[in-house]
């Protein structure tokens, strides 16, 4: 059988790509070596995040992926449990920051919120130094576990064949070897995630990339819901969206002074809340080449500390941990095209979830299947 696009990758990269395809009138099929979703899509927060995003491509991405996600949840049965971010902000100069970047092109919609707003919204917020808050009105957050593999079945239903557990050895110009078949596409989209020596590997190496490891947990329920997903201003050094803030540098200064083993370890906070009202929290950074599989309990700890500084946590419990892998660079993301029927599409920033849509349009139009 012909197709107008293989898609090599069954993560949320890959998924993009068949969306905007099969939506497009063209016929997909998409290959991936497990039988299941099982590496960084469904290892996150599922959180859809848009502001701090970097500046030009990344937030433009970003922007257009919220709007996709936002159309094809209801359709695919995917809840969008809870909507927009608050960044809290715990001193006067994470404050500066916060209003500086309202006032920015980036920071459109954006409010800073007083602490009594703050409160108000969040009465189990923690900390006598809270000086305010960024909301942001413009995220929205799926649970990554089921929300992939709903969209994958959407797809299938539209349309999309898929062929799991199909390791593909070889890519030429219009054909894809798998361990067991030979596919004929026009067009081949390969989304390899963190796998950067499988696939057009020369390729990839021009853009450096490493691994990056982070710890994840589960806290059961607190007894309290959150409206919005919940930041701590440690997201704003890690964050490149806020770098165009003029007291941002100033503040990873005090924040280094302040919290050494958090900025080690690579910890900024975010936390976002599942339907069953247990919290995703995380998460720390560690890269190398090859990273390990070993989680210290150190890492956990400062993990939790900061969390239970920043809410009120004492009703809740790890339930779950998990390390999760993704590939990191110095851009964002790139994409490459050693054919012109051929592109090669990696996040290399820990933003597969927020832009993987924005990416998959970029790479389409660059194959010539999108306007």
């Amino acid at each position: 059988m012909q197709y107008d696009l293989a898609v090599i990758g069954a993560g949320v990269v890959g998924l993009a790509h068949a969306a905007l395809a099969v939506q497009a009138g063209l016929k997909v099929i998409v290959l991936d070596r497990d039988a299941r979703a099982n590496g960084a899509s469904v290892r996150n927060f599922g959180f859809v995040t848009v502001t701090g995003q970097g500046q030009g491509d990344t937030w433009r991405r970003a922007r257009f992926s919220r709007d996709v996600w936002a159309e094809i949840a209801p359709k695919a049965g995917i809840d969008v449990l809870h909507r927009g971010l608050l960044m809290l902000a715990h001193s006067p100069l994470a404050r500066q920051v916060i209003e500086e970047f309202s006032a920015d092109a980036m920071g459109d919609a954006c409010t800073v919120w007083e602490p009594d707003q703050i409160r108000a919204a969040l009465p189990y917020a923690i900390g006598s130094g809270l000086a305010g808050a960024l909301h942001s009105p413009h995220e929205l957050r799926v649970e990554s576990r089921t929300a992939i593999p709903k969209l994958a079945d959407w797809l299938a239903a539209q349309g999309v064949t898929f062929q799991r557990g199909a390791p593909v050895v070889g890519i030429e110009p219009g054909r894809v070897r798998t361990s067991s078949d030979t596919i004929t596409a026009s067009h081949i989209a390969v989304c390899p995630g963190h796998d950067f020596r499988t696939l057009f590997p020369d390729v990839i190496a021009r853009h450096a990339p490493q691994e990056c490891k982070l710890h994840m947990l589960r806290l059961s329920d607190p007894g309290w819901r959150l409206p919005h997903a919940v930041m701590s201003d440690l997201g704003l050094l890690r964050y490149r969206g806020y770098h165009v803030c003029p007291s941002q540098p100033a503040l990873a200064a005090q924040l280094a002074a302040e919290h050494p083993a958090l900025i080690v370890d690579g910890i900024h906070l975010i936390v976002v809340q599942s339907a069953d009202g247990s919290l995703v929290v995380g998460d720390s950074h560690h890269y190398g080449a090859t990273v390990d599989d070993f989680a210290p309990e150190s890492v956990d700890r400062n993990i939790l500390d900061l969390a239970r500084a920043t809410l009120n946590l004492s009703k809740s419990e790890v339930i779950e941990r998990w390390i999760g892998v993704y590939g990191s660079a110095e851009r964002d993301a790139f994409i490459e095209t050693p054919d012109p029927r051929i592109a090669i599409t990696c996040v290399t920033s820990g933003t597969g979830a927020s832009t993987a849509f924005g990416l998959a349009q970029d790479t389409l139009q660059a194959l010539g299947l999108l306007p």
